[in-house]
């Protein structure tokens, strides 16, 4: 049995999660177009006949401003001891630049394999690949180089492939049914949020985040906190269309994990500056 973990790191909205979920063969990690969606570490777990890779799915990598991104940029600075190697995520759809040669010097400085996966790839054509190849190929001494898509999985397969073979032989380090370490409460308030970031406006998403307040058997009650009462108005909609919308999407999301149907509640309550407050964050698990 070979096993280990590797960290994923790359920009914001590189597309790291979407690439997770697919070589983990199902969801892992909420996906969204906005910036700072992911903000914990979460393991995802693919599992094999002969194999277990444990993907440390990891914030982007960014300037701190507030005590929200301080704990996600000092979570992805503790992530790359005890790794077999390092998966760096480009994206094909944008310009390799300086945030990506600041993330490959610090890659390529722990001194472990780094496995470059250039994303999105579907539907653009080969001679822009091919120049982002070579471009993504001068960032350092990397162990390989995959042209990917997480969403459409061309690539997938060849680049789980490549991974495994940099694992050592080891235990199951989680059984084999599971695909995360996230407890259920956590990704119902994941499940939430995710919906809450597709359905709501620009000046939303940053400034929302979902606490799970009680789980019953027929019942999941949660709490989406805002920062303003502005926002709250938003997330609330006209009367209350929005939550209601929210909830819809989700419910179907938390009732495949919880294996039963159930009523979902959600209330939204405004938190000024929850951001800044480490006893909220350190409850969060952020």
């Amino acid at each position: 049995m070979k096993s280990g973990f590797v960290a994923v790191a790359g920009r914001p909205n590189v597309g790291k999660s979407t690439l997770v979920n697919a070589l983990c063969g199902g969801k892992v990690a909420i996906v969204s177009d906005k910036p700072q969606t992911t903000r914990r570490r979460i393991f995802g777990i693919a599992n094999g006949d002969d194999y277990q890779l444990v993907l440390a799915d990891l914030p982007g990598f960014q300037r701190p401003l507030d005590a929200l991104t301080e704990h996600m940029q000092r979570t992805v600075d503790a992530a790359f001891a005890d790794v077999e190697a390092v998966l760096f995520v480009l994206s094909a759809r944008e310009r390799i630049g300086s945030g990506d040669r600041f993330i490959a010097r610090r890659v390529f400085e722990v001194g472990i394999p780094v496995v470059i996966a250039l994303n999105k790839v579907d539907r653009l054509k080969a001679a822009h690949v091919a120049t982002q190849m070579d471009t993504s190929s001068r960032l350092g001494d990397f162990h390989a180089l995959h042209p990917v898509s997480g969403k459409t999985g061309d690539g997938v397969a060849e680049l789980r492939d490549e991974l495994v073979a940099l694992l050592p032989e080891g235990p199951l380090y989680f059984p084999q049914q599971q695909r995360t370490d996230l407890a259920p409460e956590v990704q119902i308030a994941e499940f939430v949020r995710e919906q809450a970031l597709r359905l709501t406006k620009d000046e939303v998403p940053h400034a929302i985040t979902v606490e799970v307040q009680e789980i019953e058997d027929k019942v999941v009650r949660a709490d989406v906190l805002v920062e303003t009462d502005s926002q709250k108005q938003i997330v609330i909609g006209k009367g209350g269309a929005m939550i209601r919308e929210i909830g819809k999407w989700a419910r179907p999301e938390i009732e495949a994990l919880l294996g039963h149907s159930v009523f979902l509640e959600l209330r939204v309550k405004v938190k000024p500056r929850w951001r800044r407050d480490e006893t909220l964050l350190e409850r969060l698990g952020i």
